[in-house]
Protein backbone atom coordinates (compact mmCIF):
# COMPACT_ATOMS: atom_id res chain seq x y z
CA UNK A 1 0.00 0.00 0.00
CA UNK A 2 1.81 3.33 -1.31
CA UNK A 3 1.71 6.38 0.96
CA UNK A 4 -0.81 8.43 -1.04
CA UNK A 5 -3.39 5.35 -0.92
CA UNK A 6 -2.92 5.14 3.20
CA UNK A 7 -3.71 9.09 2.97
CA UNK A 8 -6.72 8.63 0.86
CA UNK A 9 -8.04 5.48 3.56
CA UNK A 10 -7.06 7.58 6.77
CA UNK A 11 -9.02 10.80 5.62
CA UNK A 12 -12.14 9.10 4.06
CA UNK A 13 -12.01 7.07 7.17
CA UNK A 14 -12.16 9.79 9.04
CA UNK A 15 -14.56 11.76 7.75
CA UNK A 16 -16.81 8.80 8.03
CA UNK A 17 -16.08 8.14 11.64
CA UNK A 18 -16.72 12.01 11.87
CA UNK A 19 -20.01 11.82 10.07
CA UNK A 20 -21.43 8.82 12.35
CA UNK A 21 -23.50 10.41 15.29
CA UNK A 22 -26.91 10.83 16.87
CA UNK A 23 -29.82 12.66 15.02
CA UNK A 24 -29.14 16.21 16.65
CA UNK A 25 -32.06 18.17 14.71
CA UNK A 26 -35.35 17.73 15.94
CA UNK A 27 -36.80 18.27 11.90
CA UNK A 28 -35.13 14.88 11.29
CA UNK A 29 -38.10 13.17 13.44
CA UNK A 30 -41.13 15.05 11.35
CA UNK A 31 -39.12 13.99 8.16
CA UNK A 32 -39.40 10.48 9.41
CA UNK A 33 -43.07 9.96 9.80
CA UNK A 34 -43.71 12.10 7.07
CA UNK A 35 -41.64 9.18 5.16
CA UNK A 36 -43.77 6.90 6.97
CA UNK A 37 -47.41 8.43 6.08
CA UNK A 38 -46.36 8.29 2.33
CA UNK A 39 -45.15 4.67 2.54
CA UNK A 40 -48.11 3.42 4.38
CA UNK A 41 -50.87 5.89 2.53
CA UNK A 42 -48.82 5.58 -1.05
CA UNK A 43 -49.86 8.71 -0.72
CA UNK A 44 -47.81 12.10 -1.51
CA UNK A 45 -49.14 14.60 0.89
CA UNK A 46 -50.41 18.07 -0.59
CA UNK A 47 -52.10 18.79 2.38
CA UNK A 48 -51.45 19.51 5.77
CA UNK A 49 -52.25 15.96 7.93
CA UNK A 50 -49.68 16.47 11.31
CA UNK A 51 -51.06 19.96 12.83
CA UNK A 52 -54.31 20.99 13.83
CA UNK A 53 -54.07 24.86 13.44
CA UNK A 54 -52.75 24.25 9.55
CA UNK A 55 -54.99 21.05 9.44
CA UNK A 56 -56.26 21.06 5.50
CA UNK A 57 -54.18 23.74 4.21
CA UNK A 58 -51.84 22.97 1.16
CA UNK A 59 -48.36 21.94 2.39
CA UNK A 60 -45.69 21.36 -0.65
CA UNK A 61 -44.01 18.86 0.64
CA UNK A 62 -40.97 19.39 -1.66
CA UNK A 63 -38.65 16.24 0.37
CA UNK A 64 -40.96 13.49 -0.43
CA UNK A 65 -38.39 11.44 -2.26
CA UNK A 66 -35.71 11.83 0.38
CA UNK A 67 -38.03 11.10 3.47
CA UNK A 68 -38.90 8.19 1.69
CA UNK A 69 -35.43 7.10 1.62
CA UNK A 70 -34.41 8.53 5.42
CA UNK A 71 -37.70 6.20 6.26
CA UNK A 72 -36.71 3.27 4.55
CA UNK A 73 -33.15 3.50 6.37
CA UNK A 74 -34.76 4.00 9.70
CA UNK A 75 -37.24 1.18 9.49
CA UNK A 76 -34.43 -1.46 8.05
CA UNK A 77 -31.79 -0.32 10.81
CA UNK A 78 -33.19 1.94 13.32
CA UNK A 79 -30.86 5.19 14.59
CA UNK A 80 -27.99 3.27 13.14
CA UNK A 81 -29.05 2.52 9.93
CA UNK A 82 -29.85 6.49 9.84
CA UNK A 83 -26.53 7.17 11.50
CA UNK A 84 -24.32 5.13 9.11
CA UNK A 85 -26.74 6.24 6.22
CA UNK A 86 -26.07 9.80 6.83
CA UNK A 87 -22.08 8.83 7.24
CA UNK A 88 -22.16 7.22 3.58
CA UNK A 89 -23.59 10.43 2.32
CA UNK A 90 -21.11 12.84 4.14
CA UNK A 91 -18.14 10.62 2.84
CA UNK A 92 -19.58 10.35 -0.38
CA UNK A 93 -20.04 14.33 -1.32
CA UNK A 94 -16.15 14.63 -0.09
CA UNK A 95 -15.31 12.10 -2.56
CA UNK A 96 -16.40 13.82 -4.83
CA UNK A 97 -14.70 17.10 -4.26
CA UNK A 98 -11.79 15.15 -3.50
CA UNK A 99 -11.88 14.31 -7.12
CA UNK A 100 -11.66 17.50 -8.69
CA UNK A 101 -9.60 19.16 -6.06
CA UNK A 102 -5.80 19.88 -7.31
CA UNK A 103 -2.51 19.50 -5.48
CA UNK A 104 -0.09 18.07 -3.42
CA UNK A 105 -1.85 15.15 -1.84
CA UNK A 106 -0.95 16.67 1.44
CA UNK A 107 -2.48 20.13 0.95
CA UNK A 108 -5.77 18.34 -0.47
CA UNK A 109 -5.92 16.25 2.39
CA UNK A 110 -5.73 18.96 4.79
CA UNK A 111 -8.05 21.35 3.10
CA UNK A 112 -10.26 18.25 2.36
CA UNK A 113 -10.41 17.91 5.97
CA UNK A 114 -10.94 21.55 6.95
CA UNK A 115 -13.60 21.83 4.66
CA UNK A 116 -15.54 18.95 6.78
CA UNK A 117 -14.78 20.20 9.65
CA UNK A 118 -16.84 23.55 8.63
CA UNK A 119 -19.75 21.62 6.93
CA UNK A 120 -20.23 19.45 10.20
CA UNK A 121 -22.45 21.84 11.67
CA UNK A 122 -25.48 20.30 9.02
CA UNK A 123 -24.88 16.91 9.43
CA UNK A 124 -28.06 16.19 10.10
CA UNK A 125 -30.51 12.97 8.79
CA UNK A 126 -32.91 15.57 6.79
CA UNK A 127 -33.38 16.11 2.68
CA UNK A 128 -31.10 18.72 3.32
CA UNK A 129 -28.47 16.38 2.92
CA UNK A 130 -28.93 14.98 0.14
CA UNK A 131 -28.61 18.00 -1.93
CA UNK A 132 -25.32 18.51 0.08
CA UNK A 133 -24.21 15.07 -2.13
CA UNK A 134 -25.90 16.48 -5.01
CA UNK A 135 -24.22 19.91 -5.09
CA UNK A 136 -20.98 18.33 -4.98
CA UNK A 137 -22.30 15.75 -7.96
CA UNK A 138 -22.91 19.28 -9.97
CA UNK A 139 -19.64 20.96 -8.70
CA UNK A 140 -17.66 17.66 -10.06
CA UNK A 141 -19.75 17.84 -13.23
CA UNK A 142 -18.94 21.55 -13.98
CA UNK A 143 -15.66 21.14 -12.99
CA UNK A 144 -14.49 18.28 -15.36
CA UNK A 145 -16.88 20.20 -18.02
CA UNK A 146 -14.44 23.45 -17.21
CA UNK A 147 -11.28 21.45 -16.92
CA UNK A 148 -11.74 18.42 -19.74
CA UNK A 149 -13.12 19.85 -22.77
CA UNK A 150 -11.05 21.79 -24.83
CA UNK A 151 -12.28 21.44 -28.14
CA UNK A 152 -14.00 24.49 -30.03
CA UNK A 153 -16.24 20.77 -31.61
CA UNK A 154 -19.37 20.77 -30.53
CA UNK A 155 -18.99 16.74 -30.13
CA UNK A 156 -15.91 16.95 -28.45
CA UNK A 157 -17.84 18.93 -25.57
CA UNK A 158 -18.17 16.48 -22.12
CA UNK A 159 -20.47 14.40 -22.50
CA UNK A 160 -21.41 13.92 -18.56
CA UNK A 161 -22.64 17.83 -18.53
CA UNK A 162 -25.88 16.33 -20.10
CA UNK A 163 -26.37 14.43 -17.38
CA UNK A 164 -27.77 17.56 -15.56
CA UNK A 165 -31.41 18.16 -16.51
CA UNK A 166 -32.34 14.59 -15.37
CA UNK A 167 -30.24 15.26 -12.29
CA UNK A 168 -31.68 18.39 -11.69
CA UNK A 169 -35.46 17.11 -12.18
CA UNK A 170 -34.40 14.21 -9.44
CA UNK A 171 -33.51 17.05 -7.34
CA UNK A 172 -35.99 18.81 -7.54
CA UNK A 173 -38.04 16.49 -6.14
CA UNK A 174 -35.25 14.94 -3.59
CA UNK A 175 -35.04 19.25 -1.70
CA UNK A 176 -36.22 22.64 -2.28
CA UNK A 177 -32.49 23.13 -2.05
CA UNK A 178 -32.26 22.12 -6.28
CA UNK A 179 -31.66 26.26 -6.24
CA UNK A 180 -28.08 25.61 -5.04
CA UNK A 181 -27.96 23.62 -8.85
CA UNK A 182 -28.44 26.95 -10.80
CA UNK A 183 -26.55 28.71 -8.63
CA UNK A 184 -23.32 26.82 -9.03
CA UNK A 185 -23.68 27.10 -13.09
CA UNK A 186 -24.15 31.12 -12.65
CA UNK A 187 -20.97 31.27 -11.00
CA UNK A 188 -19.42 29.41 -13.89
CA UNK A 189 -20.92 31.07 -16.57
CA UNK A 190 -20.37 34.43 -14.94
CA UNK A 191 -16.46 33.57 -14.01
CA UNK A 192 -15.61 32.04 -17.06
CA UNK A 193 -16.58 35.07 -19.08
CA UNK A 194 -14.71 37.37 -16.86
CA UNK A 195 -11.71 35.07 -17.72
CA UNK A 196 -12.32 35.42 -21.76
CA UNK A 197 -12.54 39.46 -20.93
CA UNK A 198 -9.08 39.27 -19.56
CA UNK A 199 -7.39 37.05 -20.99
CA UNK A 200 -7.22 35.07 -18.20
CA UNK A 201 -4.52 31.91 -19.32
CA UNK A 202 -3.56 30.22 -16.11
CA UNK A 203 -6.12 27.84 -15.70
CA UNK A 204 -8.65 25.77 -18.72
CA UNK A 205 -11.48 27.80 -19.71
CA UNK A 206 -15.23 27.26 -20.88
CA UNK A 207 -15.35 27.66 -24.44
CA UNK A 208 -17.95 30.41 -25.97
CA UNK A 209 -19.66 26.73 -27.55
CA UNK A 210 -19.82 25.52 -24.29
CA UNK A 211 -21.03 28.79 -22.23
CA UNK A 212 -23.75 28.39 -25.08
CA UNK A 213 -24.48 24.61 -24.95
CA UNK A 214 -24.66 24.64 -20.85
CA UNK A 215 -26.93 27.87 -20.99
CA UNK A 216 -29.44 25.63 -23.16
CA UNK A 217 -28.82 22.75 -20.66
CA UNK A 218 -29.79 25.03 -17.48
CA UNK A 219 -32.97 26.51 -19.41
CA UNK A 220 -34.02 22.77 -20.14
CA UNK A 221 -33.12 21.84 -16.43
CA UNK A 222 -35.52 25.06 -15.42
CA UNK A 223 -38.19 23.31 -17.34
CA UNK A 224 -37.91 19.93 -15.77
CA UNK A 225 -37.83 21.43 -12.22
CA UNK A 226 -42.06 21.44 -13.12
CA UNK A 227 -42.09 17.61 -13.33
CA UNK A 228 -42.81 16.72 -9.52
CA UNK A 229 -45.96 16.60 -7.25
CA UNK A 230 -46.39 20.37 -7.00
CA UNK A 231 -45.75 21.29 -10.47
CA UNK A 232 -45.11 24.91 -11.24
CA UNK A 233 -44.67 25.72 -6.87
CA UNK A 234 -41.25 24.46 -7.18
CA UNK A 235 -40.42 26.94 -9.57
CA UNK A 236 -41.36 29.84 -6.82
CA UNK A 237 -40.77 27.54 -3.53
CA UNK A 238 -36.70 29.12 -3.37
CA UNK A 239 -37.93 32.67 -3.48
CA UNK A 240 -40.53 32.45 -1.15
CA UNK A 241 -38.57 30.55 1.49
CA UNK A 242 -35.77 33.61 1.78
CA UNK A 243 -38.21 35.66 2.01
CA UNK A 244 -39.88 34.58 5.34
CA UNK A 245 -38.22 37.34 8.14
CA UNK A 246 -39.38 35.44 10.60
CA UNK A 247 -36.67 32.78 10.00
CA UNK A 248 -34.09 35.16 10.19
CA UNK A 249 -35.58 36.98 12.69
CA UNK A 250 -36.23 33.66 15.48
CA UNK A 251 -34.33 30.59 13.65
CA UNK A 252 -30.71 30.13 14.10
CA UNK A 253 -29.50 28.65 11.43
CA UNK A 254 -31.06 31.33 9.09
CA UNK A 255 -29.50 33.95 11.01
CA UNK A 256 -25.98 35.00 10.71
CA UNK A 257 -22.92 33.27 12.61
CA UNK A 258 -22.22 33.54 16.09
CA UNK A 259 -18.63 33.53 15.72
CA UNK A 260 -18.18 33.09 19.71
CA UNK A 261 -19.33 29.60 19.08
CA UNK A 262 -16.66 27.23 18.56
CA UNK A 263 -18.64 25.29 15.72
CA UNK A 264 -17.75 28.71 13.33
CA UNK A 265 -14.07 28.41 14.15
CA UNK A 266 -13.03 26.18 10.73
CA UNK A 267 -15.13 28.29 8.76
CA UNK A 268 -13.33 31.40 10.17
CA UNK A 269 -10.08 29.31 9.28
CA UNK A 270 -11.25 28.72 5.77
CA UNK A 271 -11.62 32.36 4.96
CA UNK A 272 -8.88 33.55 6.44
CA UNK A 273 -6.41 30.80 4.63
CA UNK A 274 -8.40 31.87 1.50
CA UNK A 275 -7.63 35.15 1.79
CA UNK A 276 -4.16 34.35 2.46
CA UNK A 277 -2.78 32.08 -0.06
CA UNK A 278 -5.15 34.11 -3.05
CA UNK A 279 -3.03 37.30 -2.07
CA UNK A 280 0.57 35.04 -2.25
CA UNK A 281 -0.02 33.13 -5.12
CA UNK A 282 2.22 33.88 -7.77
CA UNK A 283 -0.85 33.13 -10.69
CA UNK A 284 -3.16 34.57 -11.44
CA UNK A 285 -7.05 33.95 -9.80
CA UNK A 286 -9.17 32.12 -12.00
CA UNK A 287 -12.58 33.62 -12.08
CA UNK A 288 -14.96 30.96 -11.91
CA UNK A 289 -13.04 30.25 -8.38
CA UNK A 290 -13.28 33.02 -6.83
CA UNK A 291 -16.88 33.71 -7.79
CA UNK A 292 -17.54 30.41 -5.80
CA UNK A 293 -15.68 31.60 -3.30
CA UNK A 294 -17.32 34.99 -3.22
CA UNK A 295 -20.85 33.36 -3.54
CA UNK A 296 -20.36 31.13 -0.78
CA UNK A 297 -18.86 33.50 1.58
CA UNK A 298 -21.33 35.43 0.99
CA UNK A 299 -24.54 33.37 1.78
CA UNK A 300 -22.85 31.70 4.81
CA UNK A 301 -22.12 35.47 6.23
CA UNK A 302 -25.98 36.18 5.73
CA UNK A 303 -27.52 32.15 7.55
CA UNK A 304 -25.01 29.80 9.34
CA UNK A 305 -26.64 27.17 7.57
CA UNK A 306 -24.91 27.92 4.47
CA UNK A 307 -21.73 27.34 6.31
CA UNK A 308 -21.96 23.84 5.21
CA UNK A 309 -21.70 24.36 1.71
CA UNK A 310 -18.95 26.42 2.06
CA UNK A 311 -17.07 24.12 3.29
CA UNK A 312 -17.97 21.54 0.57
CA UNK A 313 -18.23 23.62 -2.53
CA UNK A 314 -14.78 25.42 -1.78
CA UNK A 315 -12.61 23.01 -1.00
CA UNK A 316 -11.30 22.68 -5.08
CA UNK A 317 -10.45 26.32 -5.15
CA UNK A 318 -9.07 26.86 -1.77
CA UNK A 319 -6.85 23.57 -2.16
CA UNK A 320 -5.90 25.34 -5.50
CA UNK A 321 -3.99 28.25 -4.41
CA UNK A 322 -3.01 26.83 -0.73
CA UNK A 323 -0.94 24.47 -3.17
CA UNK A 324 0.50 27.22 -5.55
CA UNK A 325 1.44 28.78 -2.24
CA UNK A 326 2.89 26.06 -0.05
CA UNK A 327 4.16 23.71 -2.99
CA UNK A 328 7.02 26.02 -3.94
CA UNK A 329 8.75 24.81 -0.48
CA UNK A 330 7.36 21.02 -0.18
CA UNK A 331 9.44 17.93 -1.88
CA UNK A 332 7.82 16.02 -4.26
CA UNK A 333 6.19 12.92 -3.42
CA UNK A 334 7.86 10.86 -5.64
CA UNK A 335 10.82 8.43 -5.43
CA UNK A 336 14.28 9.38 -6.04
CA UNK A 337 15.85 7.94 -8.79
CA UNK A 338 18.38 4.85 -8.69
CA UNK A 339 21.86 5.48 -9.78
CA UNK A 340 25.12 3.56 -10.27
CA UNK A 341 25.77 0.15 -11.75
CA UNK A 342 24.82 -1.42 -8.69
CA UNK A 343 20.68 -0.76 -9.99
CA UNK A 344 19.31 -4.03 -9.75
CA UNK A 345 20.73 -4.50 -6.74
CA UNK A 346 19.11 -0.99 -5.34
CA UNK A 347 15.86 -1.92 -7.50
CA UNK A 348 15.83 -5.53 -5.49
CA UNK A 349 16.50 -3.36 -2.04
CA UNK A 350 14.37 -0.62 -3.49
CA UNK A 351 11.61 -3.36 -3.74
CA UNK A 352 12.05 -4.81 -0.30
CA UNK A 353 11.80 -1.72 1.38
CA UNK A 354 8.61 -0.83 -0.38
CA UNK A 355 7.27 -4.06 0.88
CA UNK A 356 8.31 -3.75 4.17
CA UNK A 357 6.52 -0.19 4.01
CA UNK A 358 3.38 -1.43 2.48
CA UNK A 359 3.24 -4.41 5.13
CA UNK A 360 3.52 -1.21 8.33
CA UNK A 361 0.56 1.13 6.05
CA UNK A 362 -1.99 -1.96 6.09
CA UNK A 363 -0.81 -2.49 9.96
CA UNK A 364 -1.95 1.39 10.50
CA UNK A 365 -4.60 0.87 7.80
CA UNK A 366 -5.76 -1.96 10.22
CA UNK A 367 -5.15 -0.16 13.92
CA UNK A 368 -7.45 2.82 12.35
CA UNK A 369 -10.05 1.01 11.56
CA UNK A 370 -10.26 -1.00 14.67
CA UNK A 371 -10.32 2.34 16.35
CA UNK A 372 -13.11 3.84 14.00
CA UNK A 373 -15.16 1.01 14.62
CA UNK A 374 -14.74 1.22 18.54
CA UNK A 375 -15.23 5.29 18.41
CA UNK A 376 -18.94 4.27 15.84
CA UNK A 377 -19.91 1.58 18.59
CA UNK A 378 -20.16 3.84 21.39
CA UNK A 379 -21.94 6.63 19.11
CA UNK A 380 -24.45 4.21 18.35
CA UNK A 381 -24.82 2.52 21.58
CA UNK A 382 -28.30 2.49 22.84
CA UNK A 383 -27.10 3.24 26.16
CA UNK A 384 -25.48 6.58 24.34
CA UNK A 385 -28.92 7.01 22.43
CA UNK A 386 -30.95 6.94 25.40
CA UNK A 387 -28.66 9.52 27.32
CA UNK A 388 -28.96 11.72 24.29
CA UNK A 389 -32.51 11.85 23.87
CA UNK A 390 -33.59 12.04 27.57
CA UNK A 391 -31.35 14.54 28.25
CA UNK A 392 -31.93 16.77 24.85
CA UNK A 393 -35.54 15.99 24.31
CA UNK A 394 -38.98 15.89 26.35
CA UNK A 395 -39.58 12.35 26.42
CA UNK A 396 -40.52 11.72 29.54
CA UNK A 397 -43.25 14.24 28.89
CA UNK A 398 -44.27 12.66 25.86
CA UNK A 399 -44.65 9.70 27.58
CA UNK A 400 -46.79 11.14 30.34
CA UNK A 401 -48.95 12.62 27.80
CA UNK A 402 -49.08 8.77 26.16
CA UNK A 403 -49.97 7.61 29.08
CA UNK A 404 -52.24 10.25 30.75
CA UNK A 405 -54.08 11.15 27.18
CA UNK A 406 -55.53 14.41 28.70
CA UNK A 407 -57.34 16.08 26.46
CA UNK A 408 -56.05 18.11 23.40
CA UNK A 409 -55.66 20.46 21.35
CA UNK A 410 -52.23 20.94 22.02
CA UNK A 411 -50.10 24.26 21.95
CA UNK A 412 -46.46 23.07 21.77
CA UNK A 413 -42.64 24.29 21.53
CA UNK A 414 -41.27 24.95 17.82
CA UNK A 415 -38.15 23.30 18.76
CA UNK A 416 -39.95 20.15 19.85
CA UNK A 417 -42.79 20.05 17.12
CA UNK A 418 -40.83 17.51 15.13
CA UNK A 419 -40.36 14.87 17.66
CA UNK A 420 -44.01 15.44 18.99
CA UNK A 421 -45.51 14.20 15.66
CA UNK A 422 -43.09 11.10 15.60
CA UNK A 423 -44.37 10.49 19.12
CA UNK A 424 -47.59 11.34 19.73
CA UNK A 425 -49.12 12.03 16.21
CA UNK A 426 -52.20 11.25 14.94
CA UNK A 427 -53.58 11.17 18.58
CA UNK A 428 -51.72 14.55 19.08
CA UNK A 429 -51.40 16.94 16.18
CA UNK A 430 -49.37 20.03 16.85
CA UNK A 431 -50.06 23.45 16.75
CA UNK A 432 -46.36 24.37 15.08
CA UNK A 433 -43.65 22.47 14.28
CA UNK A 434 -40.56 23.22 11.81
CA UNK A 435 -42.08 23.13 8.52
CA UNK A 436 -41.42 26.69 8.12
CA UNK A 437 -40.47 26.80 4.85
CA UNK A 438 -43.17 24.43 3.17
CA UNK A 439 -46.22 26.05 2.41
CA UNK A 440 -47.97 26.43 -1.14
CA UNK A 441 -48.51 29.59 -2.92
CA UNK A 442 -51.52 30.73 -4.15
CA UNK A 443 -52.27 32.72 -8.02
CA UNK A 444 -54.08 35.18 -5.82
CA UNK A 445 -51.08 35.45 -3.52
CA UNK A 446 -52.35 33.72 -0.53
CA UNK A 447 -49.88 31.87 1.60
CA UNK A 448 -50.50 28.94 3.53
CA UNK A 449 -49.06 26.41 6.26
CA UNK A 450 -46.49 28.25 8.38
CA UNK A 451 -46.32 31.64 7.21
CA UNK A 452 -44.77 35.07 8.86
CA UNK A 453 -48.10 36.14 10.14
CA UNK A 454 -48.78 32.86 12.15
CA UNK A 455 -45.32 32.45 13.47
CA UNK A 456 -44.79 35.66 14.45
CA UNK A 457 -48.24 34.96 16.29
CA UNK A 458 -46.88 32.15 17.93
CA UNK A 459 -43.52 33.53 19.36
CA UNK A 460 -45.46 36.14 20.87
CA UNK A 461 -47.34 34.06 22.66
CA UNK A 462 -44.26 32.41 24.05
CA UNK A 463 -42.48 35.73 24.96
CA UNK A 464 -46.07 36.21 26.85
CA UNK A 465 -46.51 39.15 24.73
CA UNK A 466 -49.34 41.24 24.10
CA UNK A 467 -52.86 39.15 23.84
CA UNK A 468 -51.24 35.75 24.42
CA UNK A 469 -54.25 34.66 26.68
CA UNK A 470 -56.48 35.45 23.77
CA UNK A 471 -54.08 33.98 21.52
CA UNK A 472 -54.54 30.55 23.50
CA UNK A 473 -58.53 30.91 23.87
CA UNK A 474 -58.98 31.40 20.05
CA UNK A 475 -57.19 28.79 19.38
CA UNK A 476 -59.19 26.64 22.23
CA UNK A 477 -55.96 25.39 23.64
CA UNK A 478 -56.32 23.01 26.58
CA UNK A 479 -52.43 21.53 26.50
CA UNK A 480 -49.36 23.31 26.80
CA UNK A 481 -46.19 21.55 26.27
CA UNK A 482 -43.07 24.02 26.63
CA UNK A 483 -39.90 24.27 27.90
CA UNK A 484 -39.78 24.47 31.67
CA UNK A 485 -38.13 27.72 32.08
CA UNK A 486 -39.66 29.70 29.24
CA UNK A 487 -41.04 32.78 30.00
CA UNK A 488 -44.80 31.37 29.23
CA UNK A 489 -44.23 28.49 31.69
CA UNK A 490 -43.30 30.86 34.62
CA UNK A 491 -46.37 33.45 33.74
CA UNK A 492 -48.77 29.86 33.27
CA UNK A 493 -47.58 28.98 36.44
CA UNK A 494 -49.17 32.08 38.33
CA UNK A 495 -52.65 31.75 35.90
CA UNK A 496 -55.28 30.26 38.02
CA UNK A 497 -56.72 29.15 34.80
CA UNK A 498 -54.01 26.84 34.44
CA UNK A 499 -52.40 23.60 36.09
CA UNK A 500 -49.12 21.59 35.86
CA UNK A 501 -49.83 18.65 35.48
CA UNK A 502 -46.30 17.46 34.59
CA UNK A 503 -43.25 19.07 35.00
CA UNK A 504 -39.12 18.03 34.89
CA UNK A 505 -35.80 19.25 34.29
CA UNK A 506 -36.84 19.72 30.39
CA UNK A 507 -40.39 20.01 29.83
CA UNK A 508 -43.28 21.55 31.49
CA UNK A 509 -47.12 20.32 30.66
CA UNK A 510 -50.60 22.54 32.05
CA UNK A 511 -53.51 21.69 31.32
CA UNK A 512 -56.43 24.07 31.31
CA UNK A 513 -58.83 24.16 34.40
CA UNK A 514 -62.38 23.74 33.24
CA UNK A 515 -64.64 25.44 35.29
Amino acid sequence: MTTRRLLDLILFLAIFTMAVRLPADTDTWWHLRAGQYIVETRTIPTVDPFSHTRAGLAWIDHGWLAQIGWYGLFALGGWPGLSLGLAALVTLSFWLIWRVTPGNPFIRAFITLLGAMTSAVIWVARPQMVSFMLAALILFILEHYKRSAKSKDLDSIAPIIYALPLLIMLWANIHGGYAIAFMLIAAYLLGETMNHLTHHTDDPVMTWLQMKQLVIITALSFLLVAVNPHTWQMWLYPFRTVNISVLRDFIQEWRSPDFHQAMTWPFIGMVLLTLTVISQARRRVDWSDLALLGMWTTLSLFAGRNMGLYGLLTVPALARYTDAVIGRYLPPLSPPPIRGGMGGVALIQGNRKMGGKARLNIAIVALLVVAALLKIGVALSPQARETYLTETLPVKAAEFIQRTQPAGPMFNSYNWGGYLIFTLWPTYPVYVDGRTDLYAVYVDGRTDLYDDVFLRRYFNTMKAGDGWQQALQDDNINLVFIEHDSILAKLLRLDPQWQSIYEDDIAIIFEKIRN
